[in-house]
């Protein structure tokens, strides 16, 4: 027998039928309630986590949504909530989702663009190259490949030199939008990205030009006067090569010599970037007085001149190298310093330092530019009139110098050095006359000057040159005017 049989027999025979009915519902009522007050227990339990979880967060700016009345803005104070009212009275509240949303980062904080003016510059640098510059910006050789195929222009990029600026705007990672290229300070390209192609523009600014007049006086040099006057050393070279066919500034400058000068300044925007020509320039040597202009004739040659219009230089300058010690005089018996003999110098010896320029003393073509025995590294030019000068033991050559290169007074030709047969660095300079080797310290008070102004053109050179020598004379003028004035007091 089943063991729930006599249970069975029992409530049947004790209890009558609707008594059991009764028991029924009641015990299926139960059950119901008991489940309504669980599930009323977890809401309420639910609603006091929410509570505790918005109370902790701060509290979010009312939004003013455009056709929405705000006037009857609710807000419980046991809420962070704000409620707004519809024109139907509906209320409306944000929910913890938008509250958590509004919190979570946007996509441009997480990961925010390179600003629109993102530059990036840099300096060329010895031994650079374009695809190392690129690089070093982000970007890659296919991005360089496409800047040098934008034009015939972009061909600038392929001589870029040390001191070069270069200017990359990198808006994306990858992506240049434009590109600047400063070869000094009045000159430039700029490479634009328009329609998926660079566009290229060539800048050229006009300086400023402002005249500047120093004085100096020589107490030991040309270059320590200069100095102390703030002039800067070329321009105080580009004045000896003006006075060089006439005076000798390795031997004939005294103690008590002085110059005025006056030159240009450059300017951009207000500020200095560099120094001009020589405009006039006045040069006392031993009680005589030199006075140089500048001329500009129709071929747009530049040239200096004194007043009645015959030219500054000789047709061979004085001296090859500026304002340095002679070690060795032009001499047909000197005892060699090496090999003991007497054997004749046929040139002049100039000491200067290492890597000191060399100048062709006249206008030529290069004859000869390579290595030559005891010579060493040597240059010779042939001149007009049957003339010859040589330039021996250089340390290089001047960039361009070779055989059949023409060559104008006063043009680098190459550096001072020690190479063949010396015993330091010097310059070892000759000067030949249809073969035969001359003192070229002599020789040139001999040979005629440089061609003048023609007596037709005297009119033109009259005109240009009369305004700047009157205001050369009323600065000379004022100085030693403030010169006396202050021996005075």
């Amino acid at each position: 027998m089943h063991l729930l049989d006599p249970v069975k027999e029992f409530v049947l025979r004790y209890y009558p039928r609707q008594h059991l009915v009764s028991a029924v519902m009641l015990s299926a009522l139960f059950v119901v309630l008991l489940l309504f007050s669980s599930v009323d227990a977890r809401q309420n339990e639910a609603i006091q986590i929410t509570e505790d979880l918005t109370n902790t967060l701060p509290r979010p700016p009312l939004t003013v949504i455009p056709g929405i009345n705000t006037e009857n803005t609710s807000q419980d104070s046991g809420t962070v909530f704000e409620s707004i009212s519809t024109p139907d009275q509906t209320v409306v509240e944000p929910t913890l989702l938008t509250l958590v949303e509004d919190l979570q980062p946007t996509k441009e904080e997480v990961n925010p663009l390179p600003a629109p003016d993102a530059w990036q510059h840099l300096e060329v640098t010895s031994g650079d190259n374009l695809s190392t510059l690129f690089s070093r910006v982000g970007l890659s050789d296919r991005e360089l490949f496409h800047v040098l195929n934008s034009g015939p222009e972009a061909q600038v990029l392929n001589r870029v030199y040390p001191g070069y600026q270069l200017s990359f705007l990198i808006p994306q990672p990858g992506i240049l939008e434009q590109l600047r290229v400063q070869k000094s300070a009045l000159e430039g390209y700029v490479f634009s990205l328009v329609d998926g192609f660079y566009e290229i523009q060539n800048i050229q600014l006009e300086p400023e030009i402002v005249p500047a007049f120093k004085h100096g006086s020589i107490t030991d040099s040309l270059f320590m006067a200069g100095q102390r006057e703030n002039i800067p050393a070329l321009t105080i070279m580009e004045m000896a090569n003006i006075f060089g066919g006439v005076i000798d500034f390795i031997l004939d400058p005294r103690i008590g010599d002085h110059f005025s000068i006056l030159y240009e300044e450059k300017y951009l925007e207000g500020e200095f970037i560099g120094h001009g020509d020589i405009l006039a320039a006045q040069f006392t040597n031993q009680g005589k007085q030199y006075v140089a202009v500048q001329y500009k004739n129709a071929e747009g040659e530049i040239g200096y001149y004194n007043p009645d219009g015959e030219s500054m230089r000789k047709a061979f300058l004085r001296t090859p190298l500026d304002v340095f010690r002679i070690s060795s005089n032009f001499s047909l018996a000197r005892r060699h310093p090496i090999l003991n003999t007497i054997r004749a110098h046929k040139g002049t010896d100039y000491a200067a330092p290492k890597g000191t320029p060399i100048r062709a003393t006249s206008d030529g073509t290069v004859s000869w530019a390579g290595r030559n025995g005891s010579f060493g590294k040597l240059v010779v030019i042939k001149h007009n009139g049957a003339f010859e000068t040589k330039y021996a033991h250089l340390n290089d050559y001047a960039n361009g110098v070779k055989k059949g290169k023409r060559i104008r007074q006063g043009d680098i030709i190459g550096y001072v050095g020690a190479t063949g047969s010396a015993t330091g660095p010097h310059l070892h300079y000759e000067f030949l006359m249809n073969g035969v080797h001359q003192n070229p310290r002599t020789i040139l008070d001999k040979l005629p000057k440089a061609e003048s102004v023609s007596d037709e053109e005297i009119p033109v050179f009259k005109a240009q040159t009369t305004a700047l020598l009157n205001r050369f004379s009323e600065l000379e003028e004022a100085r030693q005017m403030a010169s006396r004035q202050i021996g005075a007091e």
